[in-house]
């Protein structure tokens, strides 16, 4: 008589009787290294293979062993082969626009991470528009993109964009501003607000006798209330320390973007109609700061302002460091370290593992006192050789 033919299933199953596990513990500790160029510690290993500390620790030392890992540094591990790659993952970039320092160098750093890391790296503007945020948003799904790193700030077609995602069944990550069914991943906005308005404060109270006269709000309403939380936060971080946002006009206006030319004849107008003494002024972003600078030095009357920036970009880092200067502060949140966090957050989605739902970065309080110790290298960056850009797509 015929031995019965089995099922697919039970030869899946004659298939598992054959694996020996602690192989596949210890591809999986390989797996877990994205490049030969990473360094994970023992804790960020464990995570990804999803193991416990114990056996993850034993493995990666007989890998050591076997040299197919090495040590790096005190508690880092490196792996010496190439990963082996299902498939090379292809992940759609829209960027928010070119003309920000801040997103550029974002952009810069996703292309140099999404390159290490063997991914095919989709790049397309959207250039501050709610129009071509819904464009790109189309072009991605039509490209059958793995997933999308978002960065635009109309929120009025956040929802839409999000159902175009939705129904393509693409994940994404959405930069800067939240969108529904996105991995959120940027700033702590009104964190960072705060933080910059408490450091206004202390600056008048010791400057201003008399304190400030008015405060100036410069924003970007296109993106809602939630990058305005810088805003909010400006405010509520003065009235910790001080009265003086209760009892004195406070004036908002749109910046359209946040860009330096808008800013600048914004803030020449209003310093023409409001002639402002001692003005207190939060900014969204270090181009708004640096161009209301600019237009009171052209007034000649820059001694009647103190401007706290938000991003810590390297224009506002250079002007902290002249004297007197009234850039008062800027709240850094380190864009040249995003690309290879993205990338990671990325790739962990794309594999299934456990993510938060909102990745904040570090934010820290730049000032003319304390910038060359938190950034040293300014200097050594300006007289460095420029390097050849990898090729992107573009818009």
């Amino acid at each position: 008589m015929k031995s019965p033919l089995k099922s697919p299933r039970n030869n899946t199953a004659a298939k598992r009787g054959y694996m020996v596990q602690s192989v596949v513990r210890a591809v999986t500790i390989l797996n877990a290294f994205q490049s030969t160029s990473e360094v994970l510690d023992l804790r960020v290993v464990a995570s990804r293979a999803g193991l416990h500390k114990a056996t993850t620790f034993r493995l990666l030392e007989t890998l050591v062993e076997t040299h197919l890992l090495e040590r790096a540094g005190k508690h880092g591990y490196r792996c010496c082969v190439q990963p082996a790659r299902a498939k090379r993952y292809r992940i759609g970039y829209g960027s928010q626009t070119s003309l920000l320092p801040f997103t550029a160098t974002v952009s810069d750093g996703l292309v140099v991470a999404a390159n290490a890391a063997n991914i095919d790296l989709l790049v397309l503007n959207n250039g501050l528009s709610p129009r071509f945020a819904l464009q790109n948003a189309d072009t991605f799904v039509s490209e059958k993109v793995d997933l999308v790193i978002d960065s635009q700030i109309n929120i009025g077609v956040a929802a839409q964009i999000a159902v175009k995602f939705s129904e393509a069944r693409i994940p994404f990550i959405a930069l800067d501003i939240p969108h529904p069914g996105a991995t959120y991943f940027g700033a702590d906005n009104y964190k960072a607000g705060r933080m910059a308005g408490r450091h206004l404060a202390r600056w008048a109270a010791k400057a201003w006798k008399n304190g400030p006269e008015q405060i100036i709000l410069l924003g970007v309403d296109a993106a809602g209330p939630l990058l305005n939380a810088r805003l909010t936060g400006v405010l509520d971080g003065i009235n910790e320390v001080s009265a003086f946002s209760h009892r004195i006009p406070t004036h908002h206006y749109d910046t359209k973007g946040g860009q330096f030319e808008a800013t600048l004849d914004i803030v020449r107008r209003h310093i023409r109609r409001r002639k402002p003494e001692r003005a207190l002024i939060g900014a969204v972003n270090d181009s708004a700061a640096l161009a209301a600078l600019q237009a009171f030095r052209e007034a000649g009357i820059e001694r009647s302002c103190a401007i706290a920036g938000q991003d810590g970009s390297l224009a506002a880092r250079e002007e902290m460091r002249r004297t007197s200067s009234r850039l008062i502060c800027s709240v850094a949140y380190f864009p040249e370290t995003y690309g290879e966090r993205i990338i990671r957050l990325a790739l962990d989605i794309l594999k299934h593992r456990p993510v938060a739902p909102a990745v904040f970065v570090q934010h820290e309080v730049l000032t003319p006192q304390n910038v060359d110790k938190i950034y040293p290298n300014d200097a050594w960056m300006k007289s460095a050789p420029e390097t050849i850009e990898p090729q992107r797509k573009l818009q």
